[in-house]
C-alpha cells in the first residue's frame, strides 16, 4: 500500500484554523505523508504576514468531525429518479486533538472535502509501522545520520565507577538478546559474577531482566540496583544464582532493601501466575519495602481525566478543584516523588544497598531509580548528565516508548497498553525545579520538549520498546511506500528500508537522527539552560506534602493560556543574569529564591 492511497484530499481551500490564544487563519490545507500544512498564502512564499502550519501528523490523538447544513439536491443533467438524489452539505468542523495537548479547529468548506480530509488524516496517524514513522524520512542539512547517538556510552559510565571500585564489571552476556530481549546489549554487574550465573538467574527473573547496576552513589560506595520480579510462583521456587548474585552485594552482616513498586496483596497475587517476590527464608539480607505506584490504565485515565478537566474553561472553582482531587494526578506524582525519596533516603542516610523492581521492572522501577538518582547526584541535574541519565535508565533500560506514547490523553480508542509513565517522571523532575530553582541546569523548556517527542517526533531517540527492537523489528510486508507527496526533507522508502520479505531491519541509530545531536547543536542547547543554575552539591531532599506538590501549569495549560508574560519575565531574568552588574545578578537570584522556592523543601534541604 502507498501513502497516497491513504489520502483521499491532498488540498483545500480557504480552510479556517481556529487554537485557542491565536488568532484565525484562513488559508489553503495541504496533506503530505507526515504533515499537515496550512498556509494563509496560496503557494507559500513567504511573503509578509504569511502564516503557516507544520503539524506532524503523528502528533493527532483524535479526529472529530461535524457537517454543518445537511440537504438533499439533485445534480444538473439528472432526470429527477431518486437514485440520483445527492447529500450536501455548505461546511464541516474537524477538531484535532494532539498528543502534546493542543486542540485545532479547522473549518472546511464542503461537506465531501471535510469527511476526506478527517478520513485521511485518521489513516496516516494511525500508520504503526514504525520504519514509516517520519523520523526514517527527516533529513535536516544541519545533522548527520551518525550524531548524537553515542553520546552517553555506557562504558563512559562504567569507567567513572571503575575508578572508584573494582567490584563491578561491564558484562556483555546479553550481546544477542537471547538472555534479556529488553535489556541493552551491555550491563553492568558484580565483578565477582561470571557470565552464565548471570544467565542462570536471567530465567528466575520475568522477561529475563536479572538484578543489574542502576547507581554507584560515590559519597558512600552504596549502589542501586533494578530488576523485575522473581518468578517464584504458588511453588516458592527458589534459584541459587539469583541469590547468589544479591548475596555477592551485600558484605557479611549488611542488610539491603528493595522497593517492590507493587502493593504487598499484588504482590501476593502475582505468585498464582508465576511471579512473586523475594522470601525473606532465601534473602535472608534483604528486607522487602512495599511502595505501591500505579502504572497501565488507572494511570492513563488518570491522565486523561486531568486534561479534560484543563480543557474546561467554563467550570466553577468548585467543580474544577472536585475534578482535579478526582483524577488523583497529583497523587501519583507525590507517590512517585516518596518513593525515589525512600529509596534516596536508603542509600545516602542509612548507606544501604538498593534492589528496585515491580513486576516487568520496565515501567515504575525506572521512573524511581531515575528519580532518585536526580536527588542524589548533582551531574544528573546538568544538562548532559540529565540526557544522559534518560539514555541509561529509559531508552536503553527498555521503557516501551512505542506502547506507552501509542496515544496521549484524547484517544477514543480503549486504552490498552497506553500508560504516561514518561510524563509523571518529567513532572516529578519540574517538581523538582520547582522547588529548587537554582539546582538543575536546565529548564521547564527542555521538559516540555522531551515531552513532545517521546509522543510524536521528528527523531529516532524514542522510536520502539527497547534495544533490540531500534535493531531489528517488524514485518516488511506491513511497509508502506513513500510517493510523490513526499518533501524535500525526506529520502526515498528504498532508502529506509531494504530487508527480507520476512523481517525488516530497523538500524533506528543507522537511518534516523538523534533528538541528543539536535540538543546538543551550541544555539539549541542554550535555549535549554536555565538562567539561574548554580551547581549545587548537596543531595535535594524536595518536600512531598500535599500542599507542596503543584499541578504543571506549563504543561497542562500551555495551549489554553498566554505564556507571553511569562516568556517576557524570564527573557528579562536572562538578560539581568547575562549582565555584568553583579549586585544585579545577585538581586535576581535572591528575589526568586523567595517567590520560587518552596520553605518546606528549602528547610529539608538545610538539614
Amino acid at each position: 500500500m502507498e501513502f497516497s492511497e491513504l489520502i483521499k484530499t491532498a488540498t483545500v481551500e480557504s480552510v479556517l484554523l481556529s487554537c485557542a490564544g491565536l488568532p484565525a487563519v484562513k488559508g489553503t490545507l495541504c496533506i503530505t505523508s507526515h504533515h499537515l500544512l496550512l498556509s494563509s498564502c496560496p503557494g507559500g512564499d513567504a511573503q509578509p504576514g504569511t502564516v503557516e502550519l507544520w503539524l506532524l501528523i503523528r502528533n493527532v490523538d483524535a479526529v472529530e468531525k461535524r457537517v454543518q447544513n445537511l440537504g438533499w439536491y439533485q445534480p444538473p443533467g439528472t432526470n429527477g429518479s431518486p437514485l440520483d438524489t445527492r447529500l450536501a452539505g455548505s461546511s464541516g468542523t474537524i477538531t484535532l486533538r494532539c498528543k502534546d495537548l493542543k486542540v485545532l479547529q479547522l473549518e472546511i468548506p464542503g461537506m465531501e472535502e471535510c469527511l476526506n480530509i478527517a478520513s485521511s488524516i485518521e489513516a496516516l496517524s494511525s500508520v504503526d509501522s514504525v520504519m514509516m514513522m517520519y523520523p526514517f524520512f527527516y533529513r535536516p542539512q544541519s545533522l548527520r545520520l551518525e550524531e548524537g547517538w553515542h553520546l552517553f556510552p555506557l562504558k563512559r559510565y562504567f569507567q567513572q565507577i571503575a575508578s572508584q571500585t573494582s567490584q563491578w564489571r561491564l558484562s556483555h552476556v546479553n550481546q544477542d538478546f537471547t538472555t534479556c530481549p529488553t535489556y541493552p546489549p551491555a550491563v553492568i554487574v558484580p565483578a565477582a559474577v561470571d557470565d552464565d550465573t548471570l544467565r542462570k538467574a536471567a530465567r528466575f527473573r520475568q522477561g529475563g531482566r536479572f538484578p543489574i547496576l542502576s547507581y554507584y552513589h560515590p559519597k558512600n560506595g552504596t549502589v542501586m540496583l533494578r530488576s523485575s520480579q522473581p518468578l517464584t510462583g504458588h511453588n516458592r521456587k527458589r534459584c541459587r544464582e539469583d541469590e547468589m548474585l544479591l548475596g555477592t552485594v551485600l558484605e557479611e552482616g549488611e542488610r539491603g532493601f528493595i522497593i517492590d513498586t507493587r502493593s504487598a496483596q499484588a504482590a501476593k497475587q502475582a505468585r498464582m501466575t508465576g511471579g512473586g517476590t523475594e522470601p525473606k527464608s532465601s534473602y535472608p539480607q534483604w528486607r522487602r519495602l512495599h511502595r505501591p505506584l500505579e502504572r497501565g490504565r488507572p494511570l492513563q485515565e488518570s491522565f486523561m481525566k486531568l486534561v479534560e478537566a484543563c480543557n474546561d474553561t467554563s467550570a466553577t472553582m468548585d467543580r474544577w478543584l472536585s475534578r482535579l482531587e478526582s483524577c488523583r494526578w497529583l497523587s501519583h506524582v507525590k507517590a512517585a516523588l516518596s518513593t525515589a525519596c525512600l529509596a534516596a533516603q536508603c542509600m545516602d542516610r542509612e548507606e544501604a544497598t538498593m534492589l528496585v523492581h515491580g513486576a516487568e521492572g520496565t515501567d515504575t522501577t525506572l521512573l524511581v531509580t531515575a528519580l532518585a538518582q536526580v536527588i542524589l547526584d548533582p551531574s544528573c541535574r546538568t544538562l548532559g548528565g540529565f540526557l544522559g541519565l534518560l539514555e541509561r535508565e529509559w531508552i536503553e533500560a527498555g521503557h516501551p516508548f512505542h506502547l506507552r506514547c501509542a496515544r496521549s490523553a484524547s484517544s477514543h480508542a480503549r486504552p490498552k497498553q497506553e500508560a504516561p509513565l514518561f510524563l509523571l517522571f518529567l513532572d516529578c523532575v519540574w517538581q523538582l525545579s520547582r522547588q529548587f530553582p537554582f539546582s538543575l541546569e536546565f529548564s521547564e523548556r527542555l521538559l516540555l520538549t522531551l515531552f513532545n517527542n517521546a509522543y510524536a517526533s521528528a527523531y529516532g531517540t524514542f522510536l520502539c520498546n527497547n534495544e533490540k527492537e531500534r535493531r531489528v523489528r517488524g514485518d516488511a510486508g506491513t511497509a508502506l511506500s513513500l510517493q510523490s507527496n513526499v518533501t524535500a526533507t525526506t529520502v526515498p522508502l528504498g532508502r529506509a528500508c531494504k530487508a527480507k520479505p520476512s523481517r525488516c531491519l530497523c538500524k533506528v541509530k543507522e537511518n534516523t537522527h538523534s533528538l541528543w545531536a539536535w540538543l546538543n547543536q551550541p544555539e539549541e542547547r542554550a535555549k535549554y539552560l536555565n538562567p539561574l543554575y548554580s551547581h549545587n552539591p548537596l543531595v535535594i531532599w524536595p518536600s512531598v506534602e500535599p500542599q507542596s506538590i503543584q499541578l504543571w501549569q506549563g504543561l497542562f495549560f500551555r495551549w489554553i493560556r498566554s505564556s507571553q508574560h511569562l516568556d517576557e519575565a524570564w527573557a528579562e531574568i536572562q538578560r539581568l543574569v547575562e549582565s555584568k552588574d553583579p549586585p544585579a545578578k545577585e538581586g535576581v537570584g535572591k528575589g526568586l529564591s523567595r517567590s520560587l522556592s518552596d520553605p518546606a523543601a528549602q528547610t529539608e534541604n538545610e538539614r
